[in-house]
């Protein structure tokens, strides 16, 4: 009697070619995703000179090599200590969220407080000359939105404390910009008429305990937007003092300006909800 040899393929895997085309599709896949995810990462950062009239100005420009060919364009104005750490960190955080983010330069190439009294100095002359400040952040601006990879159609601009009066100076000198945010920014404005100038919405984070920028110049400012068919808001935080998203600001609230992680992580969420609403369409 022969055993029974049954069938010889009954037990061994049978390679098809069809096993060479899905295994290859997964591997390619596979290396797309990864080359994909790698290109999403990629944040191309530069400093840039540019003129205000004869001035030379230094910027600090990041984006997205990935994504549309045009995205939304965000201008970033500087504290009292010009474009250091936290100007240039936010500019990036920007990128990353897919925006074209143009760090401007207010104070002109090499000026770069190193204290507080040196900021104050160098800060001071621009509270009192307003014309001067929209010229240089509309400097800013306009080299944001001739950027071939940015939509002029959707722009907005955010500043902090003095950056912060930058940017509404922007929207009062009518630029066509479609929202602004200020950081803990001074608002007292010498023209308060010029608020009807305003073309896009407004977005003030405000320290509630924040002796720079009182009730009263809350109020004020509050007023002349009342006085406005301006699309508003003021948030304000408890707890919070000046300088509340500046981590070098340190923790002290008695100095006046102080850092303080809910209040950043609560006003950046809300400039991230403002902007998703602004650039809707």
């Amino acid at each position: 009697m022969q055993p029974h040899r049954g069938n010889p393929t009954s037990h061994a895997p049978v390679e098809r070619k069809d096993d060479h085309v899905h295994a290859l599709r997964f591997v390619v896949a596979a290396a797309l995703g990864l080359f994909m995810t790698s290109a999403r990462a990629e944040i191309v950062t530069r400093t840039v000179e540019y003129k205000q009239g004869e001035t030379v100005l230094e910027g600090f420009l990041a984006y997205d090599t990935a994504g549309p060919a045009r995205k939304p364009g965000v201008l970033v104005v500087h504290d009292w200590k010009g474009i250091g750490p936290n100007t240039r960190l936010r500019t990036e955080m920007l990128a990353k969220m897919g925006y074209v983010a143009f760090a401007a330069d207010i104070y002109g190439k090499g000026v770069r407080p190193v204290d507080g009294k040196e900021a104050g100095a160098t800060a001071g002359p621009y509270f009192k000359n307003r014309p001067l400040v929209r010229d240089r952040v509309a400097a800013g601006f306009q080299y944001l939105a001739s950027q071939p990879n940015v939509d002029p159609r959707r722009t907005a601009a955010i500043g902090y404390c003095f950056g912060g009066m930058a940017v509404l100076e922007l929207a009062r000198s009518g630029a066509d910009v479609g929202g602004v945010v200020s950081f803990h920014g001074i608002l007292e404005n010498p023209t308060p008429a010029d608020a009807k100038k305003i073309k896009g919405k407004t977005l003030i984070l405000h320290g509630a305990d924040d002796p720079y920028v009182p009730d009263a110049q809350v109020k004020a400012f509050a007023d002349e937007m009342r006085a406005t068919g301006v699309d508003w808001q003021l948030v304000a935080y408890s707890g919070a003092v000046h300088a509340f998203t500046i981590r070098e600001a340190g923790n002290d609230n008695s100095k006046g300006a102080a850092y303080n992680a809910t209040a950043d992580r609560r006003s950046w969420k809300a400039m991230e909800d403002f902007f998703a609403e602004i650039f809707a369409n």
